[in-house]
């Protein structure tokens, strides 16, 4: 087979090879090459010690990304490239990183050290493709697989366990018996991976196309990592809107989600509260009170714990709150949801609300073409620079002031019930009919 390699990739290895050494893309590249994907990176090993890649390279600008692993990185026509040098890896006592590598004079070598056979090969113009485990025929067969013993390669890294299974969801693949197998039998060792990639190799298993039957089937995998999700387990909602456990109704909400990694994990979360909520009336029928608000307090402790960033936390958490907001079509609550999430979250607020009724009974699921108007009445307000917001109105707090009103609480009292008066359409936001509204003491702020 044949791959195109950016020119900077070419000038790397002709450059390695002219000076004696081996040189080869190796990895994610190769992988992405052959499912006709554009790699996000290329990377290059060889077996230049380190020393004499620096040497070779005396006239780029080099960098000593990972010198102790044989890893430099050169910048050839502003593109990095790391090139590493053959290794096996020693004893892993961590189920993370290599206590120590030992370079090696073969590419089969250092491709056997590799996780998954999708990702064991290695290609340059002049031999092809280096593929001595099969990874090719299980890239067209769609199946991933381990390289070597499944069991030995996750205990030597466990957070291959996460990749394995952001591969599967992200590609499609299917993952083989004995790889399949070992993940469920090691996922314990998931407790010993740092929280920071654990949080980002969860989003990107969230954003995968395979999603549902990943997080169906792996779901104890899930369960090491976020221990909360349990009693979602099997969990009966013994209620007429919904034909699924909580579990499954959380993935097929996720599932019908756009990709973006705030909203699908929003819905992970946002019925997390719903066991410990339960009640059953004397009808039988089942009740989640109150579980929107366990569901934020159950979700700190995840984000906290997972060391998701403030960022997310300050979107997530509200999405998670009002996930069952009720907002009607109309311009006037549209525009009372805009003063309290603004626009942009109210938007992703609607994406929550519409993946979680489509995974409700469909008897019962009313709310897509609600999910249209609300946002075409958004849009029409957003065009219209109508007001929504305080700093929307046509009056401030100094003008207050200047009427007489002393500072303090108040003043935000009052500039609020002038936004909700011009939000019901009482109140006209024009300066005249706010300052006459406070003149006139219709909002009681002696």
């Amino acid at each position: 087979m044949n791959i195109i390699l950016p020119s900077q990739v070419e000038t790397v290895i002709n450059t390695l090879e002219k000076n004696g050494f081996e040189a080869y893309i190796v990895g994610g590249c190769v992988r992405d090459s052959i499912i006709k994907k554009t790699p996000p990176d290329w990377d290059i090993t060889t077996n230049a010690l380190p020393n004499e890649v620096l040497a070779v390279f005396k006239d780029f600008k080099t960098i000593q990304t990972g010198l102790k692993h044989g890893t430099i990185t050169v910048v050839v026509d502003s593109m990095s490239l790391e090139i590493t040098t053959f290794r096996v890896d020693g004893d892993y006592l961590d189920n993370r990183h290599p206590e120590k590598v030992k370079f090696c004079t073969t590419i089969k070598e250092d491709l056997n050290r590799r996780d998954f056979t999708m990702n064991s090969m290695a290609y340059n113009n002049r031999f092809g493709l280096i593929d001595p485990f099969g990874g090719k025929n299980d890239i067209e067969n769609k199946i991933i697989r381990c390289v070597g013993n499944a069991d030995l390669r996750f205990s030597e890294d466990a957070l291959r366990i996460l990749r394995a299974l952001r591969f599967s969801s992200v590609l499609g693949f299917e993952l083989e018996k004995s790889t399949c197998d070992s993940i469920h039998k090691n996922a314990h060792l998931l407790q010993n991976i740092s929280k920071e990639r654990v949080a980002s190799e969860l989003l990107k298993i969230l954003c995968g196309n395979n999603v549902y039957d990943i997080l169906i089937n792996y779901r104890d995998v899930f369960a090491i990592i976020i221990p909360q999700i349990e009693p979602m387990f099997y969990f009966w909602q013994h209620n007429k809107h919904h034909i699924f456990d909580v579990w499954e109704h959380t993935v097929v909400a996720i599932d019908f989600a756009k990709k973006d990694p705030i909203i699908r994990l929003s819905l992970l979360l946002h019925d997390i509260g719903k066991p410990s909520c339960f009640t059953k009336g004397d009808d039988g029928i089942g009740h989640f009170y109150g579980h929107a608000n366990a569901s934020v307090a159950i979700s700190e402790d995840i984000l906290n714990n997972l060391k998701f960033s403030n960022d997310i936390k300050s979107t997530v958490l509200p999405l998670v709150k009002y996930h069952d907001y009720h907002i009607s079509p109309d311009k006037k609550t549209v525009k009372k949801r805009l003063a309290k999430l603004s626009e942009p979250m109210l938007r992703q607020l609607l994406e929550v609300k519409l993946a979680d009724s489509l995974a409700q009974n469909p008897d019962f699921s009313h709310f897509e073409q609600n999910y249209f108007e609300i946002h075409s009445i958004i849009d029409d307000i957003i065009k219209n620079d109508e007001c929504f917001k305080i700093c929307d109105l046509a009056i401030n707090g100094d003008d207050l002031i200047a009427l007489g009103i002393p500072k303090g609480k108040k003043i935000g009292k009052i500039l609020n019930q002038l936004l909700s008066d011009v939000i019901d359409g009482s109140l006209e936001n024009n300066k005249k009919s706010l300052v006459d509204s406070v003149k006139n003491g219709g909002l009681n702020y002696e």
